[in-house]
């Protein structure tokens, strides 16, 4: 198996790019089933979660011309898209039940596996059913399948999310496009990502209104034409790289993300002592630099959806807070099985304590290497930068987590001053049993 090693303490330093956010093409690359013609996306990342989708979208009928290095995806979608996503593909990639709404909206049938994807707690399909039903569909469970089927099309309805759940305004939002009349969502999740597949959605003829607010007005069309789009900079691949000034006392430029994606991360990242500001650039996503401090100061952060703290930047104020001076406070609002996460790092001697929804760290001067395990993308990146600022050697396995959110993760690491390779190691545990 692959593992990633890294020799500690380091101090980045540099320059680092962002491309495309993880939580946006793929949804935009979902959306291009709406319209028959070929659409091009570009600034996508290279990571793993791509290729899935690429994948899935090939199996559904669309054809693909995916260019890593350019940062390209273009999709031709026929008439006639398939409706079935198999359990095999969407085990691995929870971001597959956003064909959901396309598939329902224009095909007006899908059927798609329940998702797998990271092990951070229970993330329930009843907003998009219940969503979906009140747009006029038919929705139910059947041998392991989400099958949403709607005859004769979807109409408009008033839907309130009881909660504004990313994933259901995305599906209940592309599925109402094409929708008979009008559909208002109330409630409806307002991150950068929803705001850039809204406007991906209006460019291929989709009339929507509120965009960025809490209530999304949209009026259905008959049809919807093939577009290219530029995918929005990934916030939270630029908030890991915030954080990692700040972990290590480093001092980074981050380019091709804004500071106004991270509204409240630069509080903190502040109130932690780093020096936070906007860099001149000609990068169509914007740039900024952050300069850590010897030590940081330990921090509290509740998350929350946005605008507020999000939860996917959680691992790193932890892995801040385990070598901050003082006691640090995260209280996790949205996920419950991210403290996983908590349980590495405590091998590598941070000292944290868990009640409830509330994780209490006391800072430490010192980590310490020791071999760890990823449970999710973000704990991944999480435990690589808590090795940074530990003594000796971290080995981190679970690999594949990190290789579906970082591009180049290893090799960006190594340009800033990292010690830190990929190495394969022996599965003990892989031997003949009786």
């Amino acid at each position: 198996m692959q593992v990633l090693t890294v020799h500690g303490p380091a101090v980045l330093s540099g320059s680092v790019e962002v491309r495309g956010a993880k939580n946006s093409v793929l949804k935009l690359m979902a959306a291009t089933l709406l319209a028959p013609g070929r659409s091009v996306i570009t600034n996508v990342p290279r990571i793993l979660d791509v290729s899935i989708m690429c994948e899935l979208l090939g199996r559904l009928g669309c054809g693909i011309d995916y260019d890593p290095e350019a940062g390209t995806v273009a999709i031709d979608v026929p008439e006639e898209a398939g409706i079935q996503a198999d359990y095999e593909l969407v085990r691995a990639m929870r971001a597959s039940i956003s064909v959901l709404g396309p598939l329902t909206g224009r095909m007006h049938a899908a059927h798609v596996a329940l998702p797998g994807g990271d092990a951070i707690g229970s993330r329930g399909l009843d907003l998009h059913k219940v969503g979906l039903e009140l747009l006029g569909a038919t929705v139910h469970l059947d041998h392991g399948y989400f099958i949403a089927e709607a005859p004769d099309g979807l109409r408009g309805a008033d839907i309130h999310l009881a909660f504004p759940s990313v994933g259901a305004t995305e599906n209940l939002v592309m599925a109402a496009t094409l929708a008979e009349g009008r559909t208002v969502i109330e409630n409806a999740a307002r991150e950068p990502e929803i705001v850039d597949i809204c406007r991906m959605l209006v460019a291929m003829g989709a009339r929507i209104s509120g965009i960025g607010t809490s209530t999304l007005t949209v009026d259905g069309v008959a049809r919807l034409q093939p577009v290219e789009h530029r995918c929005v900079g990934d916030r939270i691949v630029a908030g890991t790289w915030a954080f990692a000034a700040a972990i290590t006392g480093g001092d980074l430029t981050v380019e091709g993300a804004s500071l106004d994606l991270l509204p409240i991360v630069v509080d903190k990242l502040r109130d932690a002592g780093a020096e936070v500001a906007d860099c001149d650039t000609d990068n169509p996503g914007g740039a900024f630099r952050v300069r850590g401090t010897e030590r940081p100061r330990s921090i509290r952060v509740s998350t929350l959806p946005f605008p507020g703290f999000p939860t996917d930047l959680q691992p790193f104020v932890i892995a801040l807070n385990a070598v901050a001076d003082g006691v640090g406070l995260l209280t996790e609002n949205l996920f419950e099985a991210r403290w996983r996460f908590v349980n590495e790092l405590a091998r590598l001697g941070a000292e944290v304590s868990i009640d409830g929804n509330h994780a209490l760290i006391t800072g430490v001067p010192q980590l310490s290497g020791a071999e760890v395990e990823a449970s999710d993308i973000r704990a991944g990146a999480g435990l690589v930068l808590a090795g940074l600022a530990a003594t000796g050697q971290t080995q981190i396995s679970g690999v594949d987590h990190i290789d579906r959110g970082y591009e180049y993760f290893v090799e960006k690491l190594q340009a800033l001053g990292a010690q830190v390779e990929r190495v394969e190691k022996p599965d003990l545990l892989d031997f003949d049993r009786p």
